[in-house]
């Protein structure tokens, strides 16, 4: 695996074990020689991790539209960034360019992002790990009602499989490279 895409709060959220979960997230990337691939923003915790893989030596590709690099988000530290027209380019670029993807904790955009991943690899567009990290418990509810999902036949088994859920980045790593 050369990269993997990361998905996760352009805010630091409500507990500092969010950042620290990004930093640990950036770490373990970084020792198994594996490429982020991320939003390109500098703020929350898309900048905790970025800046935590480039401190470290690692590669940080950032993919971010256009409004935001006026808005003043943008990382220009990264290892590269695209400037891409809007999000629905840069969602699909993240994807070309990573081979797996991760859920951190963010808001509504990341649950878009994972989503949209999910979608896809039920519908065959890609064959990419897909996984989430649950820092603190965070997604606890959201696998609980995949889980609901697939009970109430609106979910396939196999594609509720599809979401690894782990507490610690080293452990999601593991799993999504199949170890």
């Amino acid at each position: 695996m050369k990269s993997i895409a990361v998905y996760c709060g352009a805010s630091y959220g409500a507990s500092p074990l969010y950042a620290d979960s990004a930093r640990a997230m950036g770490r373990a990337l970084v020792e198994q020689g594996i490429g982020l691939v991320y939003g390109g923003g500098k703020v929350g915790l898309m900048g905790v991790i970025a800046d935590e893989v480039l401190r470290l030596g690692g590669q940080a590709v950032g993919v971010i539209p256009q409004a935001l690099v006026e808005r003043e988000l943008a990382h220009h530290g990264l290892t590269e960034l695209f400037i891409v027209r809007d999000m629905h380019e840069r969602k699909a670029m993240m994807a070309e360019l990573a081979d797996g993807f991760i859920a951190m904790p963010g808001g509504m955009g990341t649950l878009e992002e994972l989503f949209e991943m999910l979608t896809w690899s039920q519908l065959g567009i890609h064959r990419k790990p897909i996984g989430v990290l649950n820092t603190g418990g965070f997604y606890d509810l959201l696998a609980a009602f995949v889980m609901h999902q697939h009970r109430e036949a609106f979910v396939r088994e196999d594609h509720a499989g599809l979401m690894m859920v782990e507490a610690e980045p080293e452990a999601l790593l593991a799993r999504l490279l199949g170890r």
